[in-house]
């Protein structure tokens, strides 16, 4: 007779969800390739073996991390470049406070982002990154340009390197932000916005 297999343990969708913070976590302080199954399990106060009930594998954690952060991103970004109206400056201003949110809600995810995506975009699972970072650059920049044609933004502006710096200084972000601080991510995208745009100087 055929033995029956085992029934898969599936966890609870809140007990998935504080797994996957728990690895995001670890992977974003201690680095992808340096984090085992074990320190999730150690931090997640569980053995490792009990891990293996929920996930397959580190890397199908990492994934998971990944593509719920990016697809939570897109489903902010499409509604903004989507929205009928927004003139390039207010599509500007859209994306960097939809930005600050995400930060918010999945800072350790950015942060992973930042540090490994260069080095996983190689395996064939995490594809979907490059294609990620490829619409990400596409809509940003179409925004800028969108904007120095309709002289919203100066003529003498460089797309490619504003893009790249209003960029890297919105996600680097994730390196300092802490949830629940003294300030809501609107309102650090304010700040920001309002130093972005109308600079740090007195006006004469």
């Amino acid at each position: 007779m055929p033995t029956k297999k085992k029934p898969q343990v599936t966890a609870a969708p809140e007990r998935r969800r504080e797994l996957l913070d728990t690895a995001a976590e670890v992977f974003a302080e201690q680095g992808y390739n340096a984090t085992t199954v074990r320190k999730i399990a150690d931090h997640a106060g569980m053995l490792a073996g009990s891990l293996y009930y929920h996930f397959d594998s580190k890397e199908s954690m990492l994934e998971e991390i990944l593509r719920t952060f990016l697809d939570e991103l897109w489903d902010g970004y499409d509604a903004v470049l989507g929205a009928a109206g927004l003139g390039p400056r207010e599509t500007l201003e859209a994306l960097v406070t939809e930005s600050f949110r995400e930060i918010d809600r999945h800072r350790a995810a950015v942060a992973i982002y930042q540090k490994e995506s260069k080095h996983l975009v190689a395996q064939e699972r995490f594809a979907f990154l490059a294609e990620s970072q490829r619409k990400f650059e596409k809509a940003w920049l179409s925004t800028l340009e969108r904007g120095v044609a309709g002289q919203v933004f100066r003529s003498d502006l460089d797309v490619r390197l504003t893009y790249r710096f209003v960029r890297d200084t919105v996600w680097v972000a994730a390196s300092w932000y802490r949830p629940g601080g003294h300030h809501s991510p609107e309102e650090i995208a304010r700040q920001y916005l309002s130093m972005v745009l109308d600079g740090i100087a007195v006006r004469t």
